[in-house]
C-alpha cells in the first residue's frame, strides 16, 4: 500500500501493480481498491495499474466537507504519483467521476466508463436524507435507502441483509450520499462534458435497464472524441474477462 495527499489534505491510499502506461481503476458504491484486483491482474500485463481508495473508504481519509471538486483532484493526486498523464477506467458512480474530473482538465489521456449511473431518482433532497442517516448511526437504514434508489427489490435487500457481507456495505454507508451527488439529478452533463477532449468509451450492458443505454448514447454525443457501445449479456456488474479485452483494445 502506497499513500499520498489530495490538494486539501486527505490522505488516499492506493496500490500500484503491473507495467505499461498508467491506468487508474476507479471503484463505485460499496467498493475500495480491494475491488478490483482481478481486473487489474487481468490489465497488468498492459498497463501499470493504480488502485486507490476513495476519499472516506477503506484506507482513505477525508478532509472537510464532500464535493465533487474534492474527488477530482484526489484523482488528479493519484495520476501525478502516476507520473502525470494516465488513462482511467471508472465503474457506475466512478464513472461520473473520471467524466467530471477530466472535464476539470485533470489529465487523462483516455477514458472508459461504464453505466454512470444517469438515471430518475438520485437526487440531492435523497443524497441529503443518505447524509443525515449515516451522521445519525442509521447505517443499515441508509443502505437499504441506496439500493432501493437503485432498482434493488425488496426481497434481494432482505437476503442481502441476512448475508456476510452486510455488515461491510454498512461501512459505506457514510459514503452513499456521495454516489448520488455524482448522478447529477438524474442527467447527463452534456454541457460539461464537451470539454473533454481525451478519447472516451462509455459503456454500457445489454442486459441493463434501458437507461444504461440511453446514458451511454448521450455521454458519446456530448464527448467530442466519444464512441458509445454496448456488451451482450452483461448486467450493472460486468465480468471482468468481458471487460478487460475492451479497455485494451481501447487503451492503446
Amino acid at each position: 500500500m502506497n499513500k499520498l495527499r489530495s490538494a486539501d489534505g486527505t490522505q488516499i491510499a492506493f496500490d500500484r501493480s503491473g507495467a505499461g502506461p498508467a491506468l487508474v481503476l476507479v471503484v463505485g458504491a460499496f467498493s475500495d481498491r480491494s475491488s478490483t484486483k482481478k481486473l487489474a491482474l487481468g490489465l497488468g500485463s498492459n498497463f501499470t495499474i493504480y488502485e486507490y481508495d476513495r476519499r472516506g473508504r477503506g484506507d482513505s481519509d477525508e478532509v472537510g466537507p464532500y464535493s465533487i471538486e474534492r474527488e477530482a483532484e484526489d484523482l488528479a493526486a493519484v495520476i501525478e504519483a502516476a507520473g502525470g498523464s494516465a488513462y482511467a477506467f471508472g465503474h457506475s458512480s466512478g464513472g461520473a467521476l473520471v467524466l467530471e474530473a477530466a472535464a476539470t482538465g485533470v489529465p487523462i489521456r483516455g477514458l472508459t466508463v461504464y453505466e454512470p449511473p444517469y438515471t430518475k431518482g438520485p437526487s440531492q433532497a435523497v443524497a441529503s436524507r443518505l447524509a443525515e442517516m449515516a451522521e445519525a448511526g442509521r447505517n443499515s437504514e441508509a443502505v437499504e435507502a441506496f439500493l432501493a434508489l437503485m432498482g434493488t427489490p425488496g426481497g434481494v435487500v432482505e437476503q442481502m441483509k441476512a448475508g456476510p457481507y452486510w455488515g461491510h456495505m454498512e461501512s459505506f454507508a457514510h459514503t452513499l450520499a456521495y454516489e448520488v451527488t455524482l448522478c447529477n439529478g438524474g442527467s447527463v452533463p452534456a454541457e460539461r462534458l464537451a470539454k473533454i477532449s481525451a478519447p472516451t468509451l462509455a459503456l454500457a450492458g445489454g442486459s441493463s435497464p434501458a437507461w444504461a443505454g440511453e446514458a451511454a448514447k448521450a455521454i458519446a454525443a456530448a464527448v467530442p472524441n466519444g464512441h458509445a457501445r454496448v456488451l451482450d449479456g452483461q448486467g450493472h456488474g460486468v465480468a471482468d474477462d468481458v471487460l478487460i479485452p475492451v479497455l485494451k483494445e481501447f487503451f492503446v
